[in-house]
Order: C-alpha cells, then sequence, then structure tokens
C-alpha cells in the first residue's frame, strides 16, 4: 500500500525536478486518464468496478507462492502440511510465525490495495461534476463500499487494530496510525448499511458476478456476529433467506446423468453459477479458461486440496481423481476419522462423492490396475491422503494442471443458514438454531439434531461438514474466539506450538519500517 503511495511521488517529485521553462517541453495533453478524473462516468466507473472485482479475485487466486492459500486452513482445525512450503510452515509451526512472514505480508498488502482502488472510485461517485444520475450514484457507490467492507473486515478479524484510510491520498504520508476496533466496527457498518440500502436484488444485478443486496447482507451477517450483535446478524440472514434463493436437494446440471448427489452437483465446472442452475449462489467469481481477463494469474485451489496421487507409482491424473493435484495441505485425522461420526451413515458430504477417502491404481501397464491402494505411510504426507472434492478440475487441453479456472463460490445460502443458527443460538435460542441447522440436514440425509445438541463448537463443527474447502477457516475461528481452544483441542500437529498471541497475525515489519513519522506499533506477542 504505502510502497505504491511512495513510488507514485517519487514520480512526480522527479518531473518536477527536470522540469524547466522551455515551453516546448511543456507537458500539453489532450486528454489524461488518472484515478482522479477517470471515475466520472458510467464507462470509468464500469472500468473502475471490474478493476475491483478483480482485485477481490486476487484474494484466493493470487499466484505469490503456491501455498499461499494453505495459511487459511494449515494450523487450524481442519488440516495440517501435506507437502512443506515456506510460506505455510509458520502457520503449521507457530514459533516461526514472525513480523517478516511473507503470507501475512501479502494479504495485507492485497487488503490495502482493495481499499485505496475503492476510494479512488467513491472519490469520483462524490464529486458533483461526474456524469452520473442520481440512481447510477447510488449504485456505483454502493458496490464500492460493500468491497471495502469487505476488505476492512478481513483486516480486523485476522490483525485486530489497523490503519483506517477513508480517502485517496494524493502525496506521502508516513505516520499512519492503527484505529481503535470500535472506530473501524463503525466504517465497516456505515459502508454496509449504504449498501445494503443500495444495492440491487440479486435478480436485477446489470451483470452476472455483480454485487447484490443479498450479498450485502450476507457480508453483514459475519460483520455483526464478530460485534456480538446477534440479533442484527440474524434479520440480514433472514433478509437473504427471503430473496429468491433454495437450498440445492436435487439433481441438476452438466454432469446429472451421471453418478452423484446433489450436493457435489453444486461444484461442478459448469454448476456453480446461479444461471447455470445454482440456486444457492449469493456471490460467485467467474473464471474463464483462455480468455484474456478471465482469471488472475492462476487459482491454486487444486493444487492445495487434492492430493499429489499421481506421484504414486501406478497412479495417472484422471478427471475422475480431480485433476492433478500436489497436497499442498491434507485434512486433519479430526476432519478425516470424527467430523462425521454421529451425522449418519448416509450423509451426503461425507459421501464417495464429496470427500474421496479411496484410491485405486489406474495404470493399466501396473501390475496393480485396478486394485485398491494400500497406502505407505510416506504415502500420506501428501499423495494418497482424502481431500474434498470441492476443487476437483480438469480440463483435457491441461492434464498437467498448469493452471485452473474453476469458479470461486464466495457465498451461498448453505452458509447463510450456518450464520442464522449462530446468531439465535448466541440469543439463547438453541431450539431455533437446531430449526436452522437442520434445513442443512435435511438436504444432507443427515441426523436431525435438536436444541440440547447446539453449542458453539457443535455449530463449528457443522460448519466444517458444510464448507470444508470453501470458507477461509481461520477467519472463522478468529471471529468466534474459538481459533487457539480448537487448535490444541483437535489438532494435534499444531497444538504444542500456538500461543494466545497467535490468534492475531503479526503486522508486517515492512509496513512498520516504512511509517517512519509515527508509531505504528506491532500486536501484542511479536514484538
Amino acid at each position: 500500500m504505502k510502497k505504491l503511495i511512495l513510488l507514485s511521488f517519487i514520480f512526480i517529485a522527479t518531473v518536477g525536478l527536470i522540469s524547466c521553462s522551455k515551453s516546448f517541453l511543456d507537458e500539453k495533453s489532450d486528454s489524461s486518464y488518472s484515478p482522479a478524473n477517470s471515475f466520472k462516468n458510467v464507462a470509468g466507473l464500469e472500468a473502475g468496478i471490474a478493476g475491483l472485482q478483480a482485485s477481490v479475485r486476487e484474494q484466493y487466486t493470487m499466484q505469490v507462492t503456491q501455498s499461499l492459500l494453505c495459511i487459511f486452513q494449515v494450523g487450524t482445525d481442519v488440516a495440517i502440511a501435506g507437502q512443506e512450503n515456506p510460506e505455510s510452515i509458520p502457520y503449521h509451526d507457530y514459533s516461526r510465525l514472525l513480523p517478516v512472514d511473507e503470507a501475512a505480508r501479502s494479504y495485507w498488502t492485497w487488503a490495502y490495495k482493495v481499499i485505496t482502488n475503492t476510494n479512488q472510485i467513491l472519490r469520483g461517485t462524490a464529486d458533483p461534476s461526474a456524469v452520473l444520475t442520481d440512481a447510477q450514484r447510488k449504485l456505483y457507490t454502493a458496490e464500492a463500499r460493500f468491497f471495502r467492507a469487505y476488505a476492512y473486515n478481513f483486516l480486523v478479524t485476522l490483525w485486530g487494530e489497523v490503519p483506517l484510510l477513508d480517502r485517496p491520498y494524493d502525496e506521502p504520508k508516513t505516520d499512519f496510525t492503527r484505529a481503535s476496533i470500535a472506530d473501524l466496527n463503525k466504517f465497516i457498518n456505515d459502508d454496509l448499511l449504504y449498501a445494503t440500502a443500495n444495492l440491487p436484488a440479486i435478480d436485477q444485478v446489470s451483470k452476472p458476478g455483480r454485487i447484490s443486496k443479498e450479498a450485502a447482507s450476507q457480508l453483514f451477517a459475519e460483520v455483526y456476529l464478530r460485534q456480538g450483535k446477534n440479533d442484527l446478524a440474524e434479520a440480514q440472514c433472514l433478509a437473504v433467506i427471503a430473496g429468491n434463493f433454495k437450498l440445492v436437494d436435487t439433481r441438476y446440471g452438466v454432469k446429472k446423468s451421471e453418478a452423484g448427489d446433489p450436493f457435489a452437483d453444486m461444484f461442478i465446472y459448469g454448476n456453480q453459477r446461479r444461471r447455470q442452475g445454482n440456486t444457492e449462489a449469493i456471490w460467485v467469481q467467474e473464471l474463464e479458461f483462455n480468455i484474456p481477463g478471465g482469471a488472475t494469474n492462476l487459482d491454486q485451489h487444486r493444487r492445495v486440496w487434492v492430493a499429489g496421487y499421481d506421484t504414486k507409482a501406478g497412479m495417472l491424473v484422471a478427471d475422475s481423481l480431480g485433476g492433478r493435484g500436489v497436497g499442498r495441505l491434507r485434512l486433519s485425522p479430526w476432519v478425516i476419522k470424527s467430523l462425521y461420526t454421529g451425522t449418519g451413515v448416509n450423509d451426503m458430504r461425507n459421501s464417495k462423492y464429496n470427500l474421496r477417502r479411496d484410491f485405486y491404481y489406474n495404470d493399466p501397464k501396473n501390475v496393480n490396475f485396478g486394485k485398491k491402494v494400500i497406502p505407505l505411510p510416506a504415502d500420506t504426507l501428501f499423495r494418497i491422503v482424502p481431500y474434498t472434492t470441492k476443487w476437483n478440475h480438469f480440463i483435457a487441453s491441461d492434464p498437467n494442471g498448469a493452471g485452473a479456472f474453476k469458479d470461486l463460490i464466495m457465498m451461498r445460502l448453505g452458509e447463510t443458514y450456518l450464520l442464522l443458527a449462530e446468531a439465535q443460538f448466541k440469543q439463547n435460542r438453541p431450539d431455533d438454531a437446531a430449526i436452522s441447522i437442520n434445513k442443512l440436514r435435511t438436504r444432507a440425509n443427515a441426523a436431525q439434531v435438536t436444541g440440547a445438541d447446539i453449542t458453539l463448537d457443535f455449530l463449528l463443527d457443522e460448519r466444517a461438514r458444510e464448507l470444508i474447502g470453501e470458507e477461509n477457516r481461520r477467519m472463522t475461528l478468529v471471529r468466534t474466539g474459538t481459533l487457539l481452544s480448537r487448535v490444541q483441542r483437535l489438532n494435534i500437529k499444531e497444538n504444542t506450538t500456538i500461543k494466545p498471541y497467535n490468534v492475531l497475525l503479526p503486522i508486517p515489519q515492512t509496513e512498520i519500517d516504512l511509517n517512519k513519522d509515527a508509531k505504528l506499533g506491532q500486536n501484542l506477542g511479536y514484538n
């Protein structure tokens, strides 16, 4: 963030130094495009929102390193490291999580890039000279404020107090200070109050993938839960549920006639979007193969989640196995052995179509062809390990998996019911929470629950059953104040290294060093 600001002003200062009084050297441009003047009409704002969407998409697709995504899962309750990479090591050995951590720095920078871009757009929509109708001004402002709230909620959840940027900076600034949580929460809430009031409903958005009123309400529900405003969170969830959505409970889409189940159908390439039949889809980041601008770098979800089974002799890359993965993480023993205990043998979320547990030699040239693979101890590091099939992805023209272009389901109705149940439970209404959870369990053919079953830990277990491979698990556990306790209880690999201060991430040391004219400070424990 600050590097970009400083670099831009180095350029400005240099131009000033080399200029002279010779009029023929004076630049006279017939047209000029800059953030200060581009976002004042529909064409400029459409381009700005498209750029903002691309920036937000980078959260889960930027290829700084291939295992960057691991930091949201490894070192929580649901995952441990598979193939180790430097950026993921501090998240399963917390003693090595330091202010110089590259993964934390990458995501801090990502969030402030989104905020900076958003503030530029908002300056344009607020300019009285902008060529916009009142309705257009409100729409673009609402979209931009959604994205700013989204980025700030990410920062506040994972870092706590952070600098609050409420406007663009046209001059160097090296004296940022961290705002209070109360001020940051108010800022986020104000953005989402505006967004929910002025965004269109899901079926009235101008283009697929654009932000709807329901997406803003879903984010607002999560924000309110983090703030302990459980009644307001419930109201936002109910606003989403009242919309034109439905839990997917029947087969649909491109593989409807093949073996499978409704839950698995949602995550098949060609089925994920609302217009493709996914009636749960609230916000989907749409990616396109081999289309300019259709993807941001190369999505690493498949490489992270799908096992590196093809490195086992006798195993070949196959569409039926999810394409080529490398197993940069593996599900924790708790997920594999215990998570689905008590949900019933027919829990769809634990079916072979949604959680692959068994492998069979598929190389016709191998003597074991067709036989079940019995993994050696070394295989269980990343080769032959159970994995969610949500990130299965195979393109015949790219059999080695150089890239993945699968849509990202950012929000869906299944999570809405989980957020609703959490809000109801926290208002001392466990029976209502059980009714909400049973909506999901009915769809999944899982055993029903009663109010006596509902605890916060139960709800977090249910989130894992429903959202494994989808949710940012680290954010969920930090938001609910359970990261430390659940890692210590359920993740035998990381429970001895995590300390209470590791709940929040370290402020990047580069940011502290650049901020030379004020004390930015560091989160307690990382000093």
